[in-house]
């Protein structure tokens, strides 16, 4: 039995991730603030920013995956929040590089999240994952977090990175806050509603990781996106359709946003059309590859 070390493993992602990986039979570990010994994925502990972390769950680890990183959308974007947005998956990669080199132990596969933020704000243009990165904050802290990534495959790890997309799922994420309207019968789209979102159901991509860490061929940077984005007044409509709601589909104004979340509206305001080309050619396979499947899985 292969055990899996997960950092970030309670997330949304993280949780999904580990049952699967637990009913297909692998011993699961996370890495957390707190040690949890008797938890159902027993916990130990590790503080990125003090770089500390218990060795003895790396030295256990045949595969590591790391999906650490304080929250995008959380907070407002001060400049101590995105300090620490960028500072939370640049030391947590470099604190795993560091211990796999201290104790002379290499996980057969380091896994990683990324975002389909490193490709920025950009309109119609599809992207695949050799396209140059774009601009602004949420580009910039990619980019950074990528190099990390890339820090660690310098150590001899076999090392993959997901540029994910807007996650769908019921349990977190930007589908459960965007479903609050529909209790009042209504849904909201942002600014024109034109702008492309590239999403991927919570269960495909939890799959794509699994599908990484066991194909050997696959190094690099992938594009963790369903091969169907959606422009997001079509992700709200179609919301409507999978709850077969009477809501009445309403746009929240861009300047209404900007007002209301500062450059934080970046996240909800940029269009970003993605390409999956590359993770189908390496064998993978969506079960929710069209936003009415993988709505009506979820919402029906």
């Amino acid at each position: 039995m292969s055990t899996v070390l997960i950092g970030g493993g309670t997330g949304l992602i993280g949780t999904r991730l580990s049952a699967l990986l637990k009913a297909k039979g692998y011993e699961v570990m996370h890495l957390s603030r707190t040690a949890r010994p008797d938890a159902e994925f027993p916990a130990f502990q590790w503080d990125v920013e003090a770089g500390t972390i218990d060795e003895s769950a790396v030295a256990k680890a045949d595969y590591v995956i790391n999906l650490a990183g304080a929250g995008i959308a959380d907070r407002p974007w001060t400049k101590a929040r995105k300090k620490l947005i960028i500072s939370s998956r640049v030391q947590s990669a470099a604190l795993l590089a560091d211990t796999f080199q201290k104790l002379g132990h290499q996980p057969k596969a380091y896994l990683s999240s990324s975002a389909i933020g490193y490709y920025g704000d950009r309109g119609n243009e599809w992207m695949s994952e050799d396209a140059a990165p774009g601009d602004g904050f949420l580009s910039e802290s990619t980019q950074a977090w990528e190099e990390a990534i890339k820090g660690v495959a310098e150590t001899g790890v076999r090392t993959v990175g997901l540029r994910i997309g807007i996650v769908l799922s019921t349990q977190g994420g930007a589908l459960e806050k965007m479903l609050i309207p529909f209790r009042f019968y209504t849904g909201t789209y942002f600014g024109d509603g034109e702008q492309w979102y590239s999403w991927i159901h919570i269960d495909d991509i939890a799959r794509m990781f699994i599908y990484a860490l066991e194909t050997e061929a696959l190094s690099g940077f992938y594009n963790g996106v369903a091969p169907n984005p959606v422009t997001n007044k079509r992700l709200v409509t179609q919301m409507k359709e999978a709850l077969n709601s009477p809501a009445l589909i309403v746009p929240a104004p861009a300047f209404a946003m900007r007002l209301a979340m500062g450059e934080m509206a970046d996240a909800v305001l940029d269009s970003t059309r993605v390409l999956a080309d590359k993770i189908q050619a390496a064998g993978f396979t969506f079960e929710y590859p069209a936003i009415d499947k993988a709505l009506d899985q979820l919402l029906g």
